[in-house]
């Protein structure tokens, strides 16, 4: 192929590569497997016959959902048979770009998890990126009416999933702040403050890490959990920590004793941390190594 038609090309896939990754993510719930999808997406695209596509973000979004489709369908066995809680890998959320024009909640993330692969892909394509039931049908090669019921049902299972009322973004950091100093050093005190009566600790170590295997309900039992763990031998503050968002929420990524990179964010609803979710498996941790060193 020549130069003058090499460059459009790659132009038009650069450009619509954020979003290309945002269709990825939300569907995988892992940076890695939406990256390699999207290049796997590059490399086929440039085997076609790019003057007999009309629609590019529309072609390049159905190769991307299929290619993730296929993905969820291998993975399947896999992801059943996690140990402990799955939690989506963290998506560092602190620049304005694509990746952030949409919903990438924790909670978001993993109510997805719950739906089949075809309904959350019609689900993420209807409703969050508006894709339209002509677009959706060719898509995911299903008829209309078979689109509808998939998008119907996805509703159904997360419709509980509401926003919630938008928090200040300083103040959300400095809630978040407040709650691991509070954890780390077991402030029982100060942790009633800042949580929830019914506040939910989530955890996720992948049978890697030491992670709680079920969710942790109610402010007095995390409290008893974080104060449990504050008083063995190897509870220290970490030396280093570092401030950020992840899948828009207030985070803190630190390293823990022994080496374990840990991401924590957390939920605010009505002034209190409503939700807690740490992600210490090492697989889904390892990209943010570059954060901490920044």
């Amino acid at each position: 192929m020549t130069r003058s038609h090499t460059q459009p090309r790659d132009r038009a896939f650069v450009e619509l590569q954020p979003r290309l990754f945002a269709v990825a993510y939300r569907m995988l719930g892992t940076v890695s497997d939406a990256e390699d999808i999207v290049q796997d997406a590059y490399l086929r695209w440039q085997r076609v016959d790019a003057e007999k596509v009309r629609d590019e973000t529309g072609y390049l979004i159905r190769v991307v959902t299929r290619l993730c489709l296929d993905h969820l369908r291998a993975a399947r066995a896999i992801r059943d048979a996690y140990p402990g809680e799955w939690l989506p890998e963290p998506l560092v959320t602190d620049d304005v770009t694509e990746r952030l024009d949409r919903d990438v909640s924790v909670a978001l993330m993993m109510a997805l998890e719950r739906l089949s692969p075809l309904e959350r892909a019609a689900f993420l394509l209807h409703d969050v990126f508006e894709c339209s039931y002509d677009e959706l049908s060719n898509t995911l090669e299903r008829s209309h009416s078979s689109c509808r019921q998939l998008v119907s049902r996805a509703r159904r299972h997360i419709e509980h999933m509401k926003p919630r009322a938008r928090v200040d973004r300083e103040h959300g950091q400095e809630l978040a702040n407040a709650f691991f100093s509070a954890a780390k050093s077991g402030d029982t005190k100060h942790l009633t403050d800042l949580l929830s009566r019914d506040v939910q600790l989530h955890s996720d170590g992948g049978g890697k890490i030491i992670a709680t295997l079920n969710p942790i309900i109610g402010r007095d039992k995390v409290i008893r959990f974080f104060a449990g763990l504050s008083r063995k031998p190897s509870a220290t503050q970490p030396a280093h920590w570092v401030a950020c968002q992840l899948n828009g929420l207030p985070a803190i990524i630190n390293r823990e004793p022994g080496g374990t990179l840990q991401a924590t964010s957390v939920t605010i609803d009505k002034g209190k941390i409503a939700a807690i979710y740490m992600v210490r498996n090492p697989d889904k941790t390892r990209h943010l190594e570059s954060v901490m060193s920044d």
